[in-house]
């Protein structure tokens, strides 16, 4: 179970999260959380693609860990090398980018799983300069942004990566001013369950 934090005020250092450590940025701060015995095919991961921008994935790939480490694995590979490629430059367009990288993403998960493997996914830019998150929610539980007016949903801008193999997300940009913040979970969080009781 994972969750992202990102606040455009630092806070103290939240948990760590099991890969490497967040990048640092400019008056912000992104951070990852994980939670209790993996289960499922969850992936957090973030990597700095330039100076100004930061990619960030959360992937919730269906079925049982150990079933799933070839799928997870190959993600996070594509999403690391492919990353880079494409939003390096600093005359990138980002959502054009982010749709690529999605595409890519949904070609390997295919690819490496053999068969149709559901893998509802949130990939965002975080782009230090603008302060501005270029993401798409590939049938994601919706990220909640909060700014000064209360709390909005980032809904879904495509289906789950791992279905159709020519099928397109959109990409969407948010603002989050100073003070705000994106929060995203996995469905881990969400179904967790305390004792007999669903959280």
């Amino acid at each position: 179970m994972c969750a992202f934090f990102k606040s455009a005020k630092p806070r103290p250092s939240e948990r760590e999260s099991a890969q490497s450590p967040a990048p640092d940025l400019k008056e912000a701060q992104l951070s990852a959380a994980f939670y209790g015995q993996r289960r499922g095919g969850d992936l957090h991961d973030y990597i700095r693609v330039s100076p100004t921008r930061v990619l960030f994935a959360l992937l919730d790939v269906a079925g049982r860990f150990d079933q799933n480490r070839p799928i997870v694995s190959a993600a996070q590979d594509l999403f690391r090398s492919c990353g880079p490629q494409l939003l390096a430059k600093d005359d990138v367009n980002e959502a054009d980018a982010m749709i690529e990288i999605c595409i890519q993403l949904n070609r390997s998960i295919l690819k490496t799983a053999g068969r149709v493997c559901s893998c509802p996914t949130f990939a965002g830019c975080y782009n230090e300069s603008l302060g501005t998150v270029c993401y798409v929610n590939a049938g994601h539980i919706p990220g909640l942004i909060r700014d000064q007016t209360g709390v909005s949903e980032l809904g879904a801008t495509g289906f789950p990566l791992g279905l159709f193999s020519h099928s397109t997300p959109d990409a969407s940009i948010v603002a989050i001013e100073p003070g705000g913040a994106l929060l995203l979970v996995s469905r881990g969080v969400i179904e967790a369950k305390r004792k007999a009781r669903e959280f």
